[in-house]
C-alpha cells in the first residue's frame, strides 16, 4: 500500500493588532531573523510533503517575500482569503491546493509553542478521519467534550460565549484530517462534508461567522468520521502568539527548543 501524501495547510490571514503590528502574526520574530513562519516550518517540513499557506490580501506580498526560496522549490504554496468569514472558510477555500493529498494537517498561523515532538506524534498517529492533540487546562479558552465511547460531541468556545469548564480538554491548534474517509456509515470527501455542514451550521454568536472547530463534532458525532486523540501534557503548547505576554513566552520556548 503506497504511502499517505500529506499536506500541512495554515490559515494565517490574521494580523497582529492586539501586538501593536501589521503584519500577519506568521511573519512575528521570535529571535534574530527567526520568525513564526520559520519555526512552524521547521516543526512541519520532516512530516509533509507539501505546506500551503492561507494568507491576507495585505499580508501575501511580504509573506511571499518572506518564504521565496521554500515558494521557488514549490515546496510551499499561498492563496489569500479575499474576506475575513473565518478558518474554515480559509481552509476550504483553499481546497484546490490540498485536495489531491490523501490528509492535511491544519496548523494555526500563530501556534509557535508546537512542539517538535507533538507534531511527529500527530502524524504518526493518525490513520483515518480526525486526529487531534488535546490538552487538559486550568481554564481552557477552549474546550472539547467527549462521551465515554470517545465521540467528539461539543466544542465549547469562549469567543462565541460559552462557558469552559475548568480542567477542560483544549486542543493546540493543530488538527489531522482525511480529506477523504469511508466508515461503513458515510463515504465522502472532507469538502463536500464541509458543504454538508454549512447547510445547517449556526453562526457563531459573537462572531458572525461559521467557526471551523464546531464542524469536528459535526464529522465525529453525525458523520462517524473515527476520532484519535493524542495526548499533550504540556498547556503551554496550546498558547498562540496575540498579546506581548505571549510574544515573549514564544521567544523562551524558541530558545529551549534550540
Amino acid at each position: 500500500m503506497p504511502a499517505e501524501r500529506l499536506c500541512a495547510v495554515i490559515p494565517a490571514a490574521g494580523r497582529g493588532s492586539r501586538l501593536g503590528l501589521d503584519i500577519p502574526k506568521i511573519m512575528v520574530e521570535i529571535a534574530d531573523s527567526v520568525t513564526v513562519w520559520h519555526v512552524l516550518h521547521e516543526r512541519l517540513r520532516p512530516y509533509v510533503e507539501h505546506v500551503h499557506v492561507v494568507m491576507s490580501p495585505q499580508g501575501e506580498g511580504p509573506f511571499r517575500a518572506l518564504a521565496a526560496d521554500e515558494i521557488a522549490t514549490g515546496a510551499v504554496s499561498v492563496s489569500v482569503q479575499e474576506r475575513p468569514t473565518g478558518m474554515g472558510g480559509a481552509i476550504f477555500g483553499a481546497a484546490p491546493h490540498w485536495e489531491a493529498y490523501d490528509t492535511i494537517l491544519v496548523v494555526w498561523g500563530d501556534q509557535a509553542g508546537l512542539s517538535p515532538e507533538t507534531a511527529g506524534r500527530v502524524v504518526r498517529a493518525h490513520e483515518k478521519g480526525i486526529t487531534l492533540p488535546l490538552v487538559p487546562m486550568a481554564e481552557p479558552y477552549v474546550e472539547y467534550e467527549l462521551d465515554d465511547a470517545g465521540t467528539l460531541v461539543r466544542v465549547r468556545q469562549s469567543r462565541e460565549g460559552d462557558e469552559c469548564r475548568p480542567g477542560g480538554l483544549s486542543d493546540v491548534g493543530v488538527f489531522c484530517l482525511s480529506t477523504r474517509t469511508s466508515t461503513g456509515l458515510t463515504t465522502g470527501g472532507l469538502r463536500e462534508e464541509w458543504t454538508r455542514y454549512l447547510g445547517g451550521a449556526d453562526v457563531g454568536a459573537r462572531t458572525g461567522e461559521v467557526n471551523f472547530l464546531p464542524f469536528l463534532p459535526y464529522l465525529s458525532r453525525e458523520r462517524h468520521w473515527p476520532l484519535t486523540v493524542v495526548p499533550v501534557t504540556d498547556p503551554d503548547e496550546a498558547r498562540g502568539v496575540n498579546t506581548a505576554d505571549d510574544l515573549e513566552f514564544a521567544r523562551r520556548a524558541h530558545l529551549r527548543w534550540a
